[in-house]
């Protein structure tokens, strides 16, 4: 019996609401007719920026020697930098510091969270790790460099740093801002000439296309991309007993921590301090002063607190402060964005915690632990690797696969009998955030892991059916990252990262943390399914069996004769001819599954021999011999007899042809040949198949030494460049 897992959901508020999506989109607007290219070759365009504008020193001392400032041509001052789908209620003019006050200064003693106060832009879950941030100085300088200043070799130039799916990149920005009535619009110092926090803020709009970008969003987020850390994620309502030790191990090691109010929360009653012994200091961005607490105990609701500390006080220490001291220690609090509550009243009054951890070391365990990382890039193609979760059996599969060895376990000296090995797995979508302006949002997202023995193919459907997951997320849940730490025997497993839904394209990033022991090679491994294509096994042609063949070979011959003329090959019209005549010679003729391909000119010289464009006898009995074996193959996958078999069962169809690709080349084939419903007619699949062996041909052509390798020299890849265009001129 087929076994059936339960998969659960949970969604993730965005602190401050994010945009909506645009009228007339429904989901992110990748199709199979546009995408082809997209999906293999898309990158991060701000990626690409920062690495074309090469060397942020380079460019500030050409322009401080031309005695020119830097204007930034990729983030240019207009309204496209702003906004993307509604104009702010605001006359925007674009100002740098120096045309806004006397003095400017990138950062005045020191930054901190008193540098931060947010503006017009619902970015607070940003501010909320900015401020995190200025509480580690080796962290903060990482990314903000430090060698930068208004006065000193000033051209109007700064950069910034993040940690950007896997790589450090180098965000570069002029010093142009938004300003009304002379005043920063957006994220601001407390003081009047300090701009180190707006530039920030404006390098991180750059890095996802707009300002507008960056409303709602969850502190981690900003978290992850300030340190390349891992992310947890709590939901109040079911945190571990072991809170406490975790938040207070979590700041001891560095990690960043925040916090928030779901807006449909309603808080009860908080104290600065009750008499119990624990409490915990929350800050948040300075608040614009039109912006209302909405909620009696001086909290507001949607809003992200950044954790800076957690103390542990004595319950007679704090009753001997007097009345009149206690109300002036909460005065000052407020008015430096900082307060002090019990622990207790924190769990009663927040609805979820972030923490990112610089390492992913456990923060139930005492032990320091080096780790060692494997990054794998991937991506969902709707109809061929987007399959969704395990709710839905029949795609499920075909999403993408990792495989994971653990040899050994850890070192365990207060268990010397624990026998297991501790992973932690995070799973990363990516590039939502830039996409909103074209109504991408964040997709709900998950991963399980199976063990297994042996198999180095692609799962099949059966396998999941049958095989329940060793482990996997708690729940599937609409975040950038989910992530999840296990402890496993040794042994072999399989990672299945996938959305819940099937259907819906994107790329993303798994990431994979292990501990090493005392041997030279890591005992943890991950390696990513199908790495190349793979070269079709030749098999020795099977001897004719003639009494079998004689007739089929004697009206072959004959309707061949009649149609090719005297030098006796036929070009792609005659084909059509020839195979009509065949057609009616057979059985098949009624099948309604069996089509005449319509692009036959692509037939033709796709399996020509000789170079001509046209087929002799045997090139042609070889032609009909394979669309004989597609066919039987078409037929087995076409299961309701709807003369169309599903993109997904594409996988199994061309494996079963003989083809061994990779996961790059069956999405292309998807995209290529599937219709808007995802499926795929007999005259796509018989295309599909003559350029696989025409491609195939090719290569084999090279690949003297039969070992699936080819070397070519310069010559030769023209070549091949050009047999392979004028066999598939048509495509």
């Amino acid at each position: 019996m087929a076994l059936v897992e339960e998969t659960s959901v949970k969604v993730a508020l965005e602190t401050e609401a994010s945009p909506d999506v645009p009228e007339g989109k429904t989901d992110y607007p990748f199709t199979a007719s546009n995408s082809i290219y997209t999906a293999i070759l898309s990158r991060n365009e701000a990626v690409k920026d920062a690495k074309r504008l090469k060397n942020f020193l380079e460019l500030r001392d050409k322009y401080v020697h031309k005695k020119v400032l830097f204007e930034d041509p990729l983030f240019p001052p207009n309204d496209s930098s702003l906004w993307y789908s509604s104009k702010f209620p605001i006359e925007f003019e674009w100002k740098r510091p120096t045309e806004i006050c006397d003095n400017p200064q990138f950062i005045i003693d020191g930054a901190s969270r008193t540098d931060i106060c947010q503006g017009e832009l619902g970015d607070c879950w940003l501010l909320a790790a900015i401020a995190c941030l200025t509480l580690n100085d080796k962290l903060l300088y990482r990314v903000i460099p430090s060698d930068q200043s208004f006065t000193e070799n000033y051209a109007g130039i700064f950069h910034f740093q993040f940690w950007r799916y896997g790589e450090w990149v180098d965000v570069v920005v002029d010093d142009r801002i938004p300003t009304s009535n002379n005043q920063l619009v957006f994220t601001k110092s407390f003081r009047k000439n300090e701009f180190w926090s707006a530039l920030l803020e404006k390098a991180y709009a750059k890095l996802h296309g707009s300002y507008e970008a960056l409303k709602g969003g969850n502190t981690l987020e900003a978290m992850e991309d300030f340190t390349g850390g891992v992310t947890e994620f709590f939901e109040m309502s079911e945190a571990p007993k072991e809170l406490y030790k975790i938040m207070k191990k979590a700041l001891e090691r560095g990690s960043l921590m925040g916090c928030s109010i779901d807006v449909s929360q309603h808080p009860t009653t908080l104290y600065l301090c009750s008499d119990g012994l624990s409490i915990l200091s929350l800050s948040q961005a300075l608040l614009p002063s039109h912006c209302e607490t909405e909620t009696a105990n001086g909290l507001v609701r949607g809003h992200a607190y950044s954790i800076t500390a957690l103390e542990e006080v004595r319950s007679k220490e704090w009753s001997t402060i007097s009345s009149s001291d206690k109300a002036r220690l909460k005065k000052k609090t407020v008015e430096t964005s900082e307060t002090w509550i019990s622990f207790e009243d924190f769990k009663k009054n927040f609805t979820k915690l972030e923490i990112c951890n610089l390492t992913p070391d456990t923060l139930l365990d005492d032990r320091s632990h080096s780790w060692t990382v494997a990054v794998n890039e991937g991506r969902w193609v709707r109809g061929s690797s987007a399959g969704g979760c395990r709710n839905f059996p029949d795609t499920f599969w075909t999403n993408p696969q990792y495989r994971m060895r653990l040899y050994e376990e850890d070192d365990d000296p207060d268990d010397p009998e624990h026998v297991a090995c501790t992973v932690m797995v995070a799973l990363m979508q990516k590039g939502r955030r830039k996409d909103r302006s074209k109504g991408a949002k964040l997709y709900t997202i998950g991963f399980s892991i199976y063990e297994m023995i042996g198999s180095q193919q692609h799962l099949q459907k059966d396998f999941f059916l049958y095989n329940a997951s060793k482990a996997k997320c708690k729940s599937y849940i609409n975040l950038r990252e989910v992530s999840e730490r296990f402890c496993l025997p040794p042994g072999e497993y399989v990672i299945i990262p996938s959305t819940f839904d099937p259907h819906e394209e994107g790329e993303f990033i798994l990431r994979v943390f292990s501990e090493k022991n005392n041997r030279a090679k890591a005992n943890k491994e991950i390696e990513q399914d199908d790495i190349e294509v793979q070269k079709e096994k030749k098999e020795k042609p099977k001897p004719q069996q003639p009494d079998e063949e004689s007739g089929e070979h004697k009206m072959f011959r004959a309707i061949y004769q009649q149609i090719a003329g005297e030098d006796m090959q036929i070009c792609a019209n005659e084909l059509k001819v020839v195979m009509k005549r065949v057609l009616e010679k057979r059985e098949c003729c009624h099948d309604p599954s069996f089509l005449m391909p319509e692009p036959s000119s692509s037939l033709v010289p796709t399996m020509s021999t000789d170079g001509t464009g046209k087929l002799n006898l045997q090139e042609f009995k070889h032609l009909w011999s394979k669309i004989k074996a597609w066919q039987l193959i078409f037929k087995k996958y076409d299961k309701d007899k709807s003369s169309t078999i599903s993109s997904f069962e594409m996988r199994n169809a061309v494996n079963d042809a003989g083809f061994r690709l990779n996961n790059q080349l069956y999405d292309i084939i998807t995209m290529r040949y599937a219709d808007e419903h995802l499926n795929i007619d007999f005259d796509s699949f018989i295309c599909c198949f003559v350029r696989l062996e025409g491609m195939f041909r090719t290569f084999h052509a090279f690949d003297k030494n039969g070992d699936g390798t080819i070397k070519l020299n310069v010559l030769e890849v023209k070549r091949s460049r050009h047999v392979h265009t004028k066999r598939n001129s048509v495509h």
